[in-house]
């Protein structure tokens, strides 16, 4: 069986809202069970998200769920990266997930080339979009610093 890599991403209550959200940005199928469904039919969270996945077009696949109130969701500096030569597919993307989000680097060119930005949506996840620079002005820079869509 060959492997996977998949963001999980831990949400307090909005895991459904969150993933429906991001499978109106990036298409596919949305599977979604509850608590409920699993063993906790009585349970205050049972309408909550136990596991939730998103398998988009692209090949990305993401993760998430609910936490239960006694598990604590511990904030870390992760973000999700989204990178590739397709500008208007990852224009496309980064345009939804600002909306109602916030803005922390706009999406425009960066010395390496590319266009980059950075950005936080409505649900508080960060995300990175990078777009791969093209013509002539790519082939300059990917020789004087950093290689075709790596911004470090």
């Amino acid at each position: 069986m060959a492997m996977r890599l998949n963001p999980y991403l831990n949400f307090r209550d909005s895991s459904r809202a969150a993933m429906e959200f991001y499978r109106d940005v990036f298409g596919g199928e949305l599977t979604i069970s509850t608590f409920g469904e699993f063993g906790m039919p009585d349970s205050p969270v049972a309408d909550n998200v136990m596991h939730a996945m998103l398998v988009t077009p692209a090949g990305f696949a993401l993760m998430a769920s609910d936490a239960p109130p006694e598990m604590s969701i511990s904030e870390n500096s992760t973000s999700l990266s989204l990178s590739g030569d397709d500008a208007d597919a990852l224009r496309g993307y980064w345009d939804a997930l600002a909306e109602g989000g916030q803005i922390v680097m706009p999406l425009e060119r960066q010395m390496w080339g590319d266009d980059y930005g950075m950005l936080i949506d409505k649900f508080g996840t960060p995300w990175m979009v990078n777009i791969a620079g093209s013509g002539a002005d790519a082939d300059a820079d990917a020789g004087a610093g950093a290689g075709a869509g790596d911004p470090a």
